[in-house]
């Protein structure tokens, strides 16, 4: 049989469980990982998650949003079922749109290690006005950096030219 073992998902708790336990409260500990098997090569993972919510830290009144994630892993990636379960811990959590997206790049950062990873938030217009943020990382003293770098200064990426087949 061709695929991974059960050994090499221990650490995959969530995914094919039938005691889901929702969380209301912002809680990083429930991402997981599972380890990339072509470590050899650059790739990208990309989600698309069209329902996000946040409170407004000001108001309480909720936010809804899109977020896209790509990365290029290195060892480790994210588990998608956890991925899901951690962005649901955010219904309760009041933060400005832009704080929420950079706390996710963190702890996406701190969880994989990835070599490149980028967050974008598009969220619902409220009072007329949309906010997109978009933040990234490349890994420092690496070509990831420097296409960090490239991408902020050539920011072209909208949502709508995604393909989100």
């Amino acid at each position: 049989m061709v695929g991974r073992s059960k050994g090499t998902l221990e650490d995959v708790s969530l995914l094919g469980s039938n005691n889901t336990k929702y969380l209301f409260e912002y809680d990083p500990g429930i991402l997981e990982t599972f380890d990339n098997t072509h470590p050899d090569r650059d790739y990208f993972v990309k989600f698309n998650f069209p329902e996000f919510t946040s409170l407004c830290p000001k108001t309480g009144q909720p936010d809804f949003a899109t977020i896209y994630i790509s990365y290029i892993p290195e060892q480790k990636m994210v588990e998608s079922k956890s991925l899901k379960l951690y962005f649901f811990s955010f219904r309760n959590h009041g933060d400005f749109h832009e704080d929420c997206m950079n706390i996710i790049m963190d702890d996406l950062i701190k969880l994989m290690d990835p070599r490149y990873i980028e967050v974008w938030g598009k969220f619902t217009p409220r009072g007329g006005i949309s906010i997109d943020p978009y933040c990234n990382y490349g890994r420092p003293g690496t070509k990831y950096e420097k296409m960090a770098e490239h991408r902020m200064m050539n920011h072209d990426l909208y949502p709508e030219k995604i393909d989100n087949r």
